[in-house]
């Protein structure tokens, strides 16, 4: 029984596997293109299409200052009163937002509460990372865009409303007990243990709500709320404005924090925390109806779409990267992935 619930709960498959049977669909655009790394092209101002390892400054380098939250970088080598220092002269206050430069999928994201928690994570954390403020605007949504190169006005696939891994108390139940009674959570107790296991015999009161994690990806345990009628003319206009800006954003997805989705409609009260480029999954096939078919031809529409956009970049003179370059690149983030995956485990 256990082995057939695992089977139908796909979207809880390893990415290796959900991703196995569509993979001769990305092979034939590999052998259409004459090229590897066909993929490079579509944003070309990003390292490696934004398939992965792409520093985040580049996005920051891009996109709108007063779209984006106030940050810093951090050396892992510097002194802690040079940081502090950094706090008061960017005006960023507790708690903070921390995270890698180079990373993903939630990994070393944390909430930072006060100075001891930031020097405990500061001392251990291997990587170059930054730090950034808390944006308290009530949405935190995600949008899949893309943007034919010889057009002016692109399209929104995906609209999601991401709600970060959390339990509700009944006044009964600890917190422990709460986290196995989530469908979610249940199954990430050793990963959420790390954190919270100081609070697991804590009985909350009815109603009241414990963060789990402040990623709010799928891989880190949160909900999408599918958001796709909400999609229309205004809310193309405000990504079409931004990405025809910077002339280069072609095909992935904002990760935007709003106070409601008429004022981002309205182009005002709206943060973007991240433009993830073509390696972006186009998640709104996650938790919103989809069956696994229908989930592979979302995917096989995406690869097209990310197809045809690079080839029309390719043929307007931005080259394909070389087999050799983006397979040292590939060694060099697949080691850089594995480090920072080990700090995951032992940082709080």
């Amino acid at each position: 029984m256990k082995l057939i619930n695992k089977i139908k709960n796909w979207e809880q498959w390893p990415f290796k596997i959900l991703y196995a049977p569509i993979v001769p669909v990305w092979a034939w655009y590999m052998i259409r293109s004459r090229a590897i790394w066909f993929f490079t092209p579509s944003n070309p101002k990003l390292t490696f299409g934004g398939m992965e390892g792409e520093p985040k400054k580049e996005m920051h380098d891009l996109l709108p200052s007063h779209l984006c939250p106030v940050f810093f970088n951090v050396q892992p080598s510097e002194d802690f009163p040079v940081i502090l220092k950094k706090l008061q002269d960017k005006k960023i206050q507790f708690p903070l937002i921390v995270k890698p430069e180079v990373g993903g999928q939630g990994i070393l994201f944390r909430k930072i509460n006060d100075k001891e928690q930031l020097k405990s994570y500061h001392e251990q954390v291997p990587v170059e990372y930054f730090i950034q403020e808390f944006i308290k605007y009530e949405l935190e949504i995600s949008l899949f865009y893309y943007r034919y190169p010889n057009e002016e006005k692109g399209a929104i696939t995906g609209f999601l409303l991401k709600i970060p891994m959390r339990v509700t108390g009944d006044g009964t139940h600890t917190l422990k007990e709460l986290i196995l009674m989530d469908t979610k959570s249940g199954k990430r107790i050793d990963e959420i243990r790390l954190q919270h296991e100081h609070n697991f015999d804590k009985v909350l009161a009815a109603g009241d709500k414990y963060m789990l994690s402040y990623a709010a990806n799928h891989n880190r345990g949160a909900r999408f709320i599918d958001l796709k009628h909400e999609i229309d003319d205004r809310l193309v206009s405000i990504l079409d404005e931004i990405s025809l800006s910077i002339d280069d954003f072609f095909y992935g997805r904002y990760d935007i924090m709003c106070n409601s989705i008429e004022e981002l409609k309205q182009g005002k009260n709206f943060v973007i925390l991240e433009y993830n480029g073509c390696g972006a999954e186009p998640n709104h096939f996650y938790d919103t109806g989809y069956t696994l078919i229908n989930a592979w031809k979302e995917i096989l529409k995406h690869w097209k779409i990310l197809f045809e956009i690079s080839r029309y970049n390719y043929k307007k003179g931005v080259q394909y990267w070389p087999a050799l370059k983006g397979i040292r690149f590939r060694m060099q983030t697949n080691k850089y992935y594995k480090k920072i995956k080990a700090a995951d485990k032992k940082i709080p």
